[in-house]
């Protein structure tokens, strides 16, 4: 299984979704892709023994903040984590999606992305 986890998502990105996707892997098993701004998340990453873990990165350049107006977001930030996420879940590259991010906006944008 591989999760999509929102790496720029939440209060305390990416510190605190890089954390949770590192002890996921490590006690579960699974293959994780922590997608957002590649730099950012590779600094955070290098924070964390990853030995043996299948943690791979999938740039996203773009980042919904929790104060946007949703709508908003779906229709100027097509390079937002959450999309990426989403578009990663739609052609087969993961199987789920993570995310502490914009809630109203991680469900629009996967309704919309992913369909019924």
């Amino acid at each position: 299984m591989i999760i999509a986890v929102d790496a720029m998502g939440g209060d305390h990105a990416p510190t605190n979704p890089v954390a949770g996707a590192v002890e996921a892997a490590r006690e579960h098993g699974i293959r994780i892709v922590l997608v957002g701004d590649e730099e950012q998340v590779r600094a955070e990453l290098e924070n964390h023994d990853t030995t043996g873990l299948s943690i791979d990165i999938e740039h996203a350049p773009e980042v919904i903040r929790m104060d946007e107006q949703t709508l908003t977001a779906l229709r100027s930030k097509r390079g937002s984590s959450i999309r990426v996420c989403a578009r990663m879940v739609k052609d087969g590259k993961a199987q789920g999606i993570v995310t502490a991010g914009h809630t109203g906006a991680a469900m629009v944008i996967s309704k919309t992305v992913l369909g019924n």
